[in-house]
Parts: C-alpha cells; structure tokens; sequence
C-alpha cells in the first residue's frame, strides 16, 4: 500500500489522500476537495483512481467528488447514513465493511462525533494506518459544531481509537498540529513531548507534514490524557464543581467545551 498525503494549501488547512496499490496501480481517493492536484498526482505516479471515500459529508470534502468522478469514472463511498448530503454516493458503508482495491483492504469504522455519519478507514498492515477525517486531528479532537454531539465523540475515542495498536500511523483531514500542541500545553505546561514538538511543528512544510503514532498522540494530545493530573486540577481551576475525582468523559467533555473557546 503507498500512502500520498496531498496538502491543498486552502484556508481550511486541508489534507486530502490518495491510496494506491503498487501491483495493480488501482488508487482510492480520500475527501479530494483538491481535485486537480489529487488527479495530477494520479496521472504523474501512473495510478487508475477506481473509488473515492468521504469520511463525512462536509462540503470541505465532498467539494471535489463531480470533478473527480468525471475524470475517472470513479464510485463514491461513504457513511450509509450520509446518502442524501453527499450527491452522487454509489455504496454506503457501516462498521466492519471492507473497501477493496488490488491488493489493498481497508477496514471501515463508524466512528461518529465530528457528525454522526462519519467514518475512518483503518489499514491493519505492518505498521497500521488510519485515515481519520475531522475524528482524530494531530494532536487534537475534531469540533461538534455541524451535525455532531461531543459524548459521541468521546465514545468513539474511549471504544476504538485508544485500543488501537500504539504504533497506529494517524493520516487526518487537517493540518491543525501547531495550534492543537499550544492547546495541550494550555492544559498541561508540563507536557514536555508537547513542548518538544512544537519547536518542530511551528517550522514544518505542510507539504512534507509530520505523521504521528497513536502512542505518540497518547502523550501529546490532551483528549487523549483525561486522567493526568495537571489536566484535571487546571480543569478544576475552572470548573470548581467537577470535584475531585471526574470521570474521563466528564474531562473530555469540558476539555472540548474549552477547545471551543480556545
């Protein structure tokens, strides 16, 4: 399986993916809001765009699919759920369906929270891959403004995301790295992996972006540290009647509140 990961250069900070099979040369396209550039890659590698997955119906990336079917007469695949946003879905797709291109198989997750029909796509190769949308950010939590519910997204988190393998490659649909860290840092001071980071992240081309692990986001991205105790009692500076002891979806749940904010 090659990984590309396209960065559109818009004011949304967008990531778009293309996934191909070097036998076969069969690619999917993931969100290709930039459709041009996601087909001048195609073209320029040699790759047959055969599928397209949206991991949610948000016209940021669902925005290139026309142009991209036209080129190539590729399906477009998505949530079940999301058949009558998303103009033109060919297939919907529920937990545990796979998505199947040459030699490549992808696993797909429900995973609601940033909307309710959201989904990520998990290759279980060596190492694991997962493409995440606006679910899991580098080093952040998608927002719930357009169609979700936080308790939903924390559910997600707490069930799947933090039993994935550690060294679970994390491909998201935005570039939101730096400020994300500033986050963690805002939370937790003393987070010295965030604070190291961030040196890097503030320098970083976009379009040569960082990939992180999943165990490297269990120690840099305070959604997934509701049980540090910095977190808590900074929470607690703010929140006096959480008492001592919240439990984790409690701290998500105002960490995302204060994300809102932030």
């Amino acid at each position: 399986m090659i990984v590309e990961q396209i960065w559109t250069g818009n004011a949304y900070r967008n990531f778009n993916y293309l996934i191909a099979c070097p036998q076969t040369g069969e690619a999917l396209a993931i969100d290709p809001l930039d459709h041009q550039k996601c087909l001048n890659l195609a073209r320029d590698k040699g790759w047959e765009i055969t599928r397209v997955v949206n991991t949610h119906e948000h016209e940021d990336h669902i925005g290139g699919n026309r142009e991209v079917v036209e080129a190539t007469g590729a399906r477009i695949l998505a949530h079940a759920g999301a058949s009558a946003a998303i103009p033109g879905m060919d297939r919907g797709l529920a937990a545990g369906d796979k998505v199947r291109f040459g030699g490549v198989e992808l696993e797909v997750l429900d995973t609601p929270g940033h909307t309710m029909t959201h989904v990520c796509l998990l290759s279980r190769g060596e190492p694991p891959a997962l493409f995440c949308g606006d679910t899991l950010f580098n080093a952040g939590a998608g927002n719930c403004h357009h169609g979700g519910h936080p308790e939903e997204l924390y559910q997600t988190f707490a069930d799947q995301l933090a039993e994935m393998p550690d060294d679970t490659r994390i491909y998201p649909g935005h570039d939101y790295l730096e400020n994300n860290l500033r986050f963690t840092l805002d939370r937790e001071p003393a987070n010295r992996d965030a604070r190291d980071l961030l040196d890097t992240a503030a320098v970083q081309d976009p379009n040569n972006a960082m990939v992180t692990t999943l165990g490297q986001e269990k120690s840099i991205n305070t959604f997934f540290r509701l049980q540090n105790p910095e977190v808590i009692a900074r929470l607690m500076d703010q929140y006096p009647d959480l008492g001592d002891s919240p439990d984790a979806k409690t701290v998500f749940l105002k960490l995302r509140e204060l994300r809102n904010q932030w």
